[in-house]
This record gives structure tokens, sequence and C-alpha cells, in this order.
């Protein structure tokens, strides 16, 4: 069975993606990329370097030619600030997709839903391929959709947190809402949180802290592989139906009964 997920008519293998940030070295970070079979990585425009030349680039360690980079709008505030970092990062690069992030509280790192739209908009008029990170709200979502976003980034639970999927219910309400692709974004805390989220019938995960201040991030990201390959498969096979009383799992009729 042909299984792939597909953003702005590109296609890939992974529903599993990773960011860039907070790992001890641009080297470990492509260690980790590669262990964890992910096709597209995020990078903070304002924390990462990807755009000066003269300088140590985390591109020359990762391919854009076998990689999907995101540029990643994190550390700002206001539609401008998220706009004009994103303008730069394709100037630089050559990049046109981004990861658009516009925060409204510096202590809980919730985004700031009305200017990341106002961003949007117009990101999506200049020809960028806009995945807006959001609250797991789904009539958000649709406004996002309806102005030309290539999918969506609802949170599972703040950025950070580890705390796992915190509102099952809003995701698959955003999954009814839209048809672009939902990317749960922010809040998974290991390789455990994955199935869960996957068998939802979301189309792919994004995460980073988990792995960059996990014990041993490769390990992790070799089990966050195969621990969002099987929350995919769950979901494709369908979980059998929860029930209140319990039901014999060998069949009783046809075998004769003697008291």
């Amino acid at each position: 069975m042909e299984d792939y997920l597909e953003i702005a008519n590109r296609r890939f293998s992974s529903r599993l993606m990773i960011g860039s940030g907070k790992f001890k070295s641009f080297q470990q970070t492509k260690e980790v990329l590669e262990a964890s079979g992910a096709e597209i990585i995020t990078v903070a425009v304002r924390r990462v370097n990807i755009t000066e030349k003269d300088k140590e680039n985390l591109l020359d360690y990762i391919d854009p030619k076998v990689y999907q980079i995101l540029p990643n709008t994190a550390g700002c505030y206001s539609a401008k600030e998220a706009i004009n970092t994103a303008m730069l990062a394709r100037e630089a690069t050559g990049i046109n997709w981004i990861k658009l992030e516009v925060i409204g509280d510096q202590k809980t790192l919730l985004p700031d839903m009305e200017q990341t739209l106002e961003a949007a908009k117009i990101l999506v008029k200049e020809d960028f391929v806009v995945l807006p990170y959001i609250f797991d709200d789904p009539i958000y979502a649709k406004k996002f959709e309806d102005v030309g976003c290539a999918a969506v980034m609802p949170l599972a639970a703040p950025i950070g947190s580890g705390l796992g999927l915190q509102n099952p219910y809003n995701l698959i309400f955003i999954k009814e809402a839209v048809s672009i692709p939902v990317i749960v974004d922010a809040g998974i805390g290991s390789a455990g949180d994955i199935p869960q989220v996957m068998e939802l019938g979301v189309d792919g995960i994004l995460t980073n802290t988990a792995l960059a201040e996990a014990k041993d991030p490769i390990m992790m990201a070799k089990a966050m592989k195969h621990a969002t390959i099987a929350g995919r498969l769950s979901y494709l096979a369908g979980r059998m139906p929860k029930r209140t009383y319990a039901v014999p799992s060998s069949p009783l009729k046809g075998i004769p009964y003697k008291n």
C-alpha cells in the first residue's frame, strides 16, 4: 500500500519531522536527522545559522537537495517580525517554505492567533508555502486553510513541555474541519507519546526538545521513527471498539458443552 504525506504537491515517505534547535552541534543534528528517517527539518532562522555563508552553517551538514529545509519564524512576536524573518530566509536560501510562528506570550510560548493569521495572509500572497503553528482550535484551523496555508500545525501541549497530547478531541475536530495536512507540533515528550497522536489520524508529527534533551538523542530518534510508523499503521488498520463488558477471545458457538 502506498502511503505518503503530501504537502504543497511534494510527497514524503516519513510522517515524522524534527526541529534543529538545542542539539550540541550541527553534526549531532545531522546524525539525529538521519536516525529519525525524517525528510523535513525545521530551522529557527533567528537561532540557527542558515543565512550567513561565512560562518558555520547548518546547510553545510544537511543537503537541501535531500531534505526539505523548513525555516521557522520562532522568536517573533508580531506579524511584521515574522514576515520580515521569512523574507530574509527566502532571500538567503531560496527556500520558499516557512513554518510560521508568532508567539503571544514569552512565558507560555503560546501562539498569537490573530498575528499569525495576519502574517499567513501576506506570506501566502508572496508565494510562500506556509505551515502555521497554532492552537488546537478547529475554527482557526479552517481560517488558515481558507487563506491558503499548505498545512496546519496545532500544538499537543506547550512548546518544550514534554507533556504529551492534552486534548485528543480537538485534534479530531481539526481533522474533520480541514482538508489540508494536520501536523501535530509541540509537547511530545518521548516516542511513547507518538502512537496515541498518530492513531487519531493526523498526518504527521514535529518534535525537537524531546530529541535534543533525551539522554541518547540518536536512540530516541530511532524510537520515534518506529513509533510514528506504528501509530500510522494502527490508524490505518482500525482499532477494535471499546466495550463495557468482557467478550471471550475464543468462539463459543459450535463447541459442545457438558455440565
